[in-house]
């Protein structure tokens, strides 16, 4: 999964970043509002952490012109404690959820973990596919009960295709959810990767459609 971190405060930046990228996430990160707003509407990413009070370009300004851009992703707003008025005009431009500062930092992770998993459709923590099963919390991916032994960039191939299961994911959707804004995004990786998962969870679950992408079947595999 991909976020986008908006945060003036480096420090606190950089903390959520890092929980979130042991969570499994690639993350950008923008501290002021301007790059912030220019990143979620020329990247994709699977969810964003916005905090409100930003240089440049106020938080809810960021988030309005998301939205009337057409930018769907789920959007986590930060703001200070009891300041109520902050969270009803995230609300009303079209925040998902909110974290009161001083949060703690597996919250953030838990609450961007939640509504990835809710705008894919699924509403509960593990969501199942066919043999496999994903732990959207702990990021453990299981084939009949039994944890597969998978590098990162494996679980994050795999989660996103469990998340989005029995739908043609082409690699260009696949490479916008696993690299970071600055970073080369190699086609034939992905291939690769897939081979090693195809070997790892069995034969008939992930499908390759020529000039399509792939499409992770929920009721396919051996059992």
């Amino acid at each position: 999964m991909r976020a986008l971190i908006v945060e003036d405060d480096r420090t606190l930046a950089a903390q959520v970043a890092t929980a979130m990228q042991d969570a499994g996430f690639v993350t950008d990160i923008a501290h002021d509002g301007e790059q912030g707003e220019f990143l979620g509407a020329t990247e994709t990413y699977d969810v964003a952490v916005l905090d409100l009070g930003l240089p440049g370009l106020p938080g809810i300004e960021v988030l309005t012109r998301w939205r009337d851009g057409g930018v769907t992703m789920p959007v986590l707003i930060l703001t200070a404690r009891g300041d109520w008025t902050d969270k009803v005009a995230g609300f009303r431009a079209g925040a998902d959820d909110y974290a009161v500062k001083p949060f703690r930092l597996d919250e953030v992770v838990l609450r961007a973990q939640t509504l990835i998993r809710r705008a894919a459709g699924h509403a509960r923590t593990v969501i199942r596919a066919g043999v496999l099963s994903l732990d959207s919390q702990l990021g453990v991916i299981t084939r009949d009960g039994v944890a597969l032994k998978l590098t990162a960039f494996e679980t994050r191939i795999l989660s996103y295709l469990i998340l989005h299961q029995d739908r043609i994911v082409s690699r260009t959707e696949l490479s916008e959810h696993l690299y970071e804004a600055d970073t080369d995004r190699d086609f034939k990786s992905i291939e690769v990767v897939i081979g090693r998962l195809r070997k790892k969870i069995g034969e008939g679950i992930i499908e390759t459609r020529r000039g399509e992408g792939y499409i992770l079947r929920a009721a396919g595999g051996v059992a």
